[in-house]
């Protein structure tokens, strides 16, 4: 699993490694590390190392100082380095060791003539506030069209939140130390990473509030049924979606929510829906009991009552599009997960779509508060948010799940990992991890459409559950 740690739990560890094996060994392990990144770097890019260029955008403190002892190892291996100072006073045991391996510092306009290959961005570190100085922003206007490899973080976002609200580096590869931060995994931050890579200094990190799901974390999570297993002891998830203006959002939810991962679906809805679903899903039966509801995808003016109906059942429900605008209370104890998108999100919280995708932790850890549920806040990396503050990001999908239909695959998936004995927060990073990988293997590089998502499920959850 991926942790993402704030800046305060960083400082505490780098300040307990450094106790361990002092300032100047930690500085040393951060620069090979970064050193090898950028030698990789070029490499994938110009075929070989030797006498490439890297320009060192260099600040003040010790990202300035991590960039300045790359940038040494860099010179002894036969690359080009200048450095160009943002700072009256960097870091002066750096910018020695640099200019003693044959490193140059340069002005402005040296900088923009030297032709660099890759530019690293050493102007400031985790604990820089949002935004660049003039000076930098300038240099990195002037510079626009370098490829940047960053030192720990992009210069200029938002460190513990991921936001974005003032100028800052745009980087192709960042190179972070110890652990991820909240910006290498929230977006928009982490669109301003790039590729990250994570350089092991030794740090030695509490549990974070912000994490990240891998393979063998989803695999551990699987609710996988035993030699006695039958279909009722693996749950039995009803969805309540779809309508006559929507039909194909019922058959899209009960796909997911046909996807194996619960004993039976149940569903109920129109008449003219309700045989279009049994003609394409004959497994699929009627009213009953069930252990979790879906609800909402393609609800229209019929969302509101199935709604009341799913919640006076006292089980986990799922909430969805049309269902989410009759949500006015706090759930119960049974639990509930609501899955927006940022508009439907922003018009829950009384706020513009903008300021929900500016600031998307922000406003999930909101809503999750508000409503005392989890919230999975779908988008090109989804949080999924507790009431209590904790957060898991999916990494898995592709641009090209931005597709009709695919939110309703995810909310029946969802409902069935629910039903099957997940609790709220598992079931929906589970599912949002699922849908993501399903929707890389079944797109394959290129366009899908949503049925192929649902139908490439089982084939994910398949090959995780053989690792178990």
């Amino acid at each position: 699993m991926r942790q993402a740690h704030t800046v305060a739990q960083v400082r505490a560890a780098e300040e307990q490694a450094i106790a361990a094996v002092g300032d100047e060994a930690l500085m040393q392990r951060a620069a090979t590390g970064l050193a090898v990144a950028v030698a990789d770097e070029l490499r994938r890019r110009r075929g070989h190392t030797y006498g490439t260029r890297v320009l060192l955008l260099v600040g003040a403190g010790n990202n300035g100082g991590d960039a300045l002892f790359a940038g040494a190892w860099l010179a002894r291996h036969g690359v080009a380095v200048r450095a160009l100072p943002l700072a009256e006073h960097p870091h002066a045991p750096g910018l020695a060791a640099l200019l003693a391996a044959g490193g140059r510092a340069v002005d402005l306009p040296g900088a923009v003539g030297f032709d660099a290959d890759l530019l690293v961005d050493g102007i400031v570190g985790i604990g820089g506030s949002p935004g660049l100085r003039p000076d930098a922003q300038q240099a990195v206007e002037a510079l626009a069209g370098v490829p940047v490899v960053a030192v720990d973080l992009p210069s200029g976002v938002a460190v513990d939140t991921g936001e974005t609200p003032e100028p800052h580096v745009q980087a192709e590869v960042t190179v972070t130390f110890g652990t991820h931060k909240v910006a290498t995994l929230v977006d928009p931050a982490a669109a301003a990473c790039g590729e990250v890579r994570l350089v092991d200094i030794g740090l030695v990190l509490p549990d974070a509030d912000v994490e990240a799901l891998e393979a063998a974390d989803v695999a551990t999570l699987l609710p996988v049924p035993g030699r006695a297993s039958h279909k009722y002891t693996r749950g039995v998830v009803g969805v309540r979606a779809g309508s006559r203006a929507y039909p194909g959002a019922a058959l899209l939810c009960v796909a997911g929510a046909a996807s194996g991962m619960a004993g039976m679906v149940r569903y109920v809805g129109p008449d003219e829906v309700d045989s279009r679903v049994r003609q394409r899903f004959p497994e699929v039966v009627g009213a009953g009991r069930v252990q979790a509801w879906a609800v909402g995808s393609g609800g229209d003016d019929e969302a509101a009552a199935a709604l009341a109906a799913a919640l006076g059942d006292d089980v986990p429900v799922v909430v969805d599009a049309d269902a989410l605008r009759h949500l006015h209370h706090r759930r119960g104890p049974s639990g509930l997960v609501l899955t927006p998108h940022a508009g439907e999100l922003a018009a829950l919280l009384g706020e513009p779509r903008g300021e929900v995708e500016g600031a998307p932790l922000r406003h999930a850890r909101d809503a999750a508060r508000r409503w005392g549920a989890v919230v999975l806040l779908k988008g090109p990396r989804t949080l999924v948010a507790d009431p209590g503050g904790r957060v898991r990001v999916n990494s898995t999908g592709t641009p090209w799940l931005a597709t009709a239909g695919a939110g309703d695959v995810l909310t029946g998936l969802v409902g069935a990992l629910l039903a099957s004995g997940l609790d709220p927060f598992d079931a929906a990073s589970v599912g949002a991890w699922l849908h993501g990988a399903a929707a890389s293997r079944a797109g394959r590089g290129g366009p899908l459409v949503a049925s192929d998502v649902a139908h490439a499920l089982p084939e994910i959850v398949g090959a995780l559950a053989s690792e178990v």
